[in-house]
């Protein structure tokens, strides 16, 4: 589904990503685990098209996009949720979600996604008619990724869902996550409970100053995994 090779991104003179490589296939939750800085949302924003990128390729269903516009790569189903919660606080909940069906495959599909988005967060449907920046931050974090579905996505990249929760509504965001990637939605995961991220992963990539130092599936038994990021 997706696949990134040898990607590399820089601020400036400060190499951000060197050469990484990472693959995404139908049906998984894929987690990218790392600490703070080590560029796991320079890595989305790369594959989203919102940074630029020096050399390296993004293949995405074996077309190459990197040379795309951001809104060109939401129409193709790569839809990206960014860490922060970036809703529109002064428009009704019904508005942001309907404003993010914006494509034709979208539009043709809005009242079918909106009804599947309420299904997934009753609470939207009971606060439809609410401003967004009224809502609690676990209803915000349930509305950004409600916005991404309404983009009807094929691969969801969703960055740090659980930042700011209570460990109440973290755990329903975990479920959620499952859920939504049981109705045909391939998940790209940067989280910082990094246990909880690789427990509902198919398979998972270790970032650490740019680049990627480990791969594969089951990492949460991983020994390096356990002593430097879980403290086991």
């Amino acid at each position: 589904m997706l696949i990134v090779n040898k990607l590399n991104v820089s601020y400036g003179d400060a190499k951000a990503l060197v050469d990484v490589t990472i693959l995404v296939r139908s049906g998984e939750i894929v987690s990218l685990v790392g600490s703070n800085g080590a560029g796991k949302s320079t890595l989305l924003k790369a594959i989203s098209r919102l940074l630029n990128t020096i050399s390296g390729s993004i293949e995405f269903f074996s077309e190459k996009i990197g040379e795309l516009e951001p809104h060109q790569v939401v129409e193709r189903g790569l839809v990206q949720i960014p860490e922060g919660r970036k809703i529109f606080p002064n428009m009704k909940v019904v508005e942001n979600l309907e404003v993010c069906a914006v494509f034709k495959n979208a539009k043709m599909r809005r009242k079918e996604k909106l009804k599947s988005v309420f299904e997934l967060f009753p609470i939207l449907e009971e606060r439809s008619n609410q401003f967004a920046g009224s809502l609690s931050g676990g209803e915000q974090q349930m509305l950004a990724i409600g916005q991404g579905l309404m983009s009807c996505p094929k691969l969801l990249m969703i960055d740090e869902p659980s930042l700011g929760l209570a460990p109440m509504v973290v755990d329903h965001m975990f479920e959620t996550i499952k859920n939504i990637n049981k109705q045909d939605v391939a998940i790209l995961l940067v989280e910082q409970n990094i246990e909880a991220s690789l427990e509902i992963s198919s398979r998972g990539y270790v970032l650490e100053t740019g680049k990627i130092v480990l791969e594969g599936e089951n990492l949460i038994n991983n020994p390096f995994v356990r002593e430097a990021y879980l403290g086991l």
